[in-house]
């Protein structure tokens, strides 16, 4: 089902979809109460959302469907060109995935972006909502193609070799990547967490714009600070930082402690940041010092750097599939064998404080 105001979006999105043999589009709304009544008689598996509609803005709808009936939502919006909030509440809402649309060549930008949007629908269509109700968080107040490998060599290094980063030290940190569904995921885990707690670094797939944005709500929803990584930040207890979006995030060591290196790059595994890109510095300078977890997410990204942490030494966890959005990363990574432990996503707040004793 496609709910949008514009007839334009509606008619290229419609045309784009209907090319695929394993879509069928249902209906085509230009707003979210013609959309409810045409549900009513045949309820769709992926809804394509707009969030400027009139009568009912599509947050409403989104929060309405969640509410009474869960179903996988794809937002296509433009208010992530205008400042992403909307479109940042919309994924914390339960939307699977965003889009964001220009507001001039819209038309040339839907046709070019088609496999995208098809794409988005195929992996929305996957996904499990049945656990989003289940992993709310408290209310706000409680405080060209290359490898992950190339991506670290060209970054500049502290000058230790992945020898002396074996060596065990006091300082241990978590590294923790996600994709589809992880919004919610890291919610769920972050705000359960006390304010003393080990370091934290975090890849969640995500636009430029929206990962400042996230951080920000997450840091007045946890007892933690939370905040979009800044090159050479210190990993420190009680901190979580966030890869900003369109950058990699890499950890190095300087003496005894450890920082971020944030650069630029190509994308890998078709992402930036890419939790590969984190995962294998983390073998390389971390070793049996870092606690690596992978969690919900569409593809194979992180895998083989989990695989990487594995061998060096560290610990490596994996969400369970019962409570994962979309069970995509966490089994690649255990399809690869670089997965100690899978655990259901109550327990990994848990995890996390078991990992430096």
């Amino acid at each position: 089902m496609i709910v949008d105001d514009s007839a334009v979006v509606r008619q290229v999105v419609k045309q784009a979809l209907s090319q695929d043999p394993g879509i069928e589009v249902i209906g085509a709304a230009s707003d979210p109460l013609f959309a409810l009544d045409h549900m009513k008689r045949a309820w769709p598996d992926v809804i394509v959302l707009d969030i400027e509609m009139p009568r009912m803005d599509g947050l409403t709808f989104l929060r309405k469907v969640m509410a009474e009936r869960p179903t996988p939502v794809v937002i296509c919006s433009s208010l992530a060109e205008k400042g992403s909030e909307a479109a940042l509440n919309a994924l914390s809402a339960g939307a699977v995935a965003v889009i964001t649309k220009p507001t001039m060549g819209l038309k040339q930008f839907l046709e070019d972006s088609s496999n995208d949007i098809v794409q988005a629908v195929k992996a929305a269509a996957r996904a499990n909502l049945r656990r989003l109700a289940g992993s709310t968080a408290p209310a706000p107040g409680h405080r060209p193609k290359l490898t992950a490998d190339a991506v670290i060599a060209a970054a500049p290094a502290a000058g230790l070799g992945s020898g002396a980063g074996m060596v065990r030290t006091t300082e241990r940190f978590v590294a923790i990547g996600t994709s589809t569904g992880g919004t919610q995921a890291l919610e769920a885990v972050l705000t359960r967490l006390p304010a003393v707690c080990p370091p934290i670094v975090i890849v969640q797939h995500m636009p430029e714009r929206f990962t400042a944005m996230f951080a920000e709500r997450l840091d007045g929803l946890c007892k933690i600070e939370v905040r979009e990584a800044r090159h050479g930040d210190r990993l420190i207890p009680g901190r979580a930082l966030i890869a900003p979006g369109g950058k990699h995030m890499m950890v190095n060591r300087s003496g005894a402690q450890y920082t971020v290196d944030v650069v630029d790059g190509p994308l890998v595994n078709r992402h930036r940041p890419s939790v590969d890109v984190l995962f294998r510095s983390c073998a390389k300078f971390a070793g049996r010092n870092a606690t690596g977890i992978i969690m919900t997410g569409m593809g194979d990204d992180g895998a083989r750097g989990m695989k990487e942490m594995h061998d060096a030494g560290a610990r490596t966890i994996a969400e369970d599939e019962s409570t994962c959005v979309v069970f995509g990363m966490p089994k690649e990574a255990i399809k690869l064998g670089g997965v100690d432990t899978v655990l259901p996503l109550d327990r990994i707040p848990e995890a996390i404080l078991q990992s430096t004793r």
